[in-house]
This record gives structure tokens, sequence and C-alpha cells, in this order.
């Protein structure tokens, strides 16, 4: 397994947000997470990526014990995060947001490189590179804040919410995206609201109730199983 999250309890406070997660990612694989608001997803990718400090419990990555190490020394194990809201540094340019995400990389030969990759992935960055990111359209946005993530040269992305706000024509370009990055070898754990787009996505799904992994399973079978197809997908 490439991500291991064992019985993770995570507080707010004296509220209880996470109550024994436990779940896995394997290389290669898109991982789905579902949930009512309020269930405990954002919080799962925020402990992931070390925004967040665990009550008790272990997250293993790549075999080495991640909890409890500062954000930034997880990104530079291969772990990004794009959170909520897309989130960009708006009084900054296109371009600029792109070099802070290789902010912690030594390998400026292959920054260069990869940042030529990222200009023909999304040609709309490459057109916009002097521009404020402020003043890009939400899916430009969204667009930036997958491509900042990717110039850290990541093996795991956490995505929350990408499709968040999106014209659907914007989310059907998202949901290509997602399947693109997954198909150049980078794992994706996906929390999404839109569960349909998440169960076709993913290879596996786990739904989180108050807190608690309370269904797991192949996203295929899980996407016709009653219960979710009457809480998640409105049939």
């Amino acid at each position: 397994m490439l991500l291991e999250i064992k019985n993770l309890n995570v507080h707010y406070g004296m509220a209880e947000a996470l109550k024994g997660v436990s779940m896995s990612i394997a290389e290669g694989e898109i991982i789905a997470l579902i949930g009512a608001n309020g269930a405990g997803k954002t919080t799962t990718l925020r402990t992931i990526s070390g925004l967040k400090t665990p009550t008790s419990g272990s997250i293993w990555f790549q075999g080495q014990r991640i909890d409890g190490l500062p954000a930034h020394h997880i990104v530079k194990r291969g772990i990004a995060h794009i959170p909520e809201g897309r989130v960009v540094f708006a009084p900054m340019t296109v371009l600029d947001n792109l070099k802070m995400g290789a902010y912690l990389r030594k390998d400026k030969a292959k920054v260069t490189e990869d940042l030529e990759a990222i200009y023909q992935h999304f040609p709309v960055l490459k057109e916009r590179r002097n521009q404020l990111s402020g003043s890009l359209s939400g899916g430009e946005q969204q667009m930036l804040a997958i491509a900042r993530a990717l110039m850290s040269s990541p093996q795991l992305l956490l995505m929350d919410e990408p499709s968040m706000g999106l014209s659907p024509v914007m989310v059907e370009e998202v949901s290509n995206i997602i399947q693109d990055i997954n198909q150049s070898g980078i794992s994706i754990i996906l929390v999404e609201q839109n569960a349909q787009m998440a169960l076709e996505l993913a290879n596996r799904a786990y739904v989180l109730e108050v807190g608690r992994i309370t269904i797991e399973g192949n996203a295929q079978q899980l996407a016709s199983d009653s219960r979710i197809k009457e809480a998640y997908l409105g049939t």
C-alpha cells in the first residue's frame, strides 16, 4: 500500500471529527471519499497532509509513519493537497503560483521540464502565465490549483471538491484531467459532493458518516448499492 491510515481519531477542541478511521490506497489507485457535509472528509485530507494533528492513530506513507510531521515535510515526501475552494495566490501571477508549487524542489532542470509539460497539458495557463491568478475564471483557477500541486512532483494527490462551483462543461474537463493525472502514475484520494462523478472515476470508495467509515468497497459496486443511491446519488 502507498498510504495506510490506522484507527485515526481527530478532535477540534472537545468535538471528535474522526472516530477510528482506517483506510488505504495502493499505488496507481483512485480512492473516492464520499459523505454528507460535516462527515469528516476534509478533516481526513487535512490530517494526511499535516495541516491537522491527530489525537491518536497513525498514518503511514511508503512504509514510513508521517502523522505529526510538519506539512512541508509531507509535501517533500510526495503528497500534494489541493484544498477545497481552489485557494490560489490571487495577487501573484499564474507563473509565480506554479513556481510556488515547486518551491521545495532542488532539481531545477526537471522543474523547468515539468513546467513545460504543465503548459502542454493546460494551454490556458501558458496563455495566462503573466496574468494575476485572482483574475482567472473559477475553472481556470481550479486548473491552476491542480497544476500547482503537480509542480511538487507528487506520488499521491489529495483533491478536495475539485468540481465545486464549476459549470457542467468544466466539471467534465476536471474529470478528464483527474483521469489523465492518474494514468500518469499518480495515486489520488478524491473528496467529492458529486458522488456520481467520484464513483465513476474511482477504483474503490469509502463512505464517511459523522466521522466514521460505514461502507467501503469497489466503487462500481457501491454505485449500484441502494443505500448509496438513495443517500448520495439521488436515485
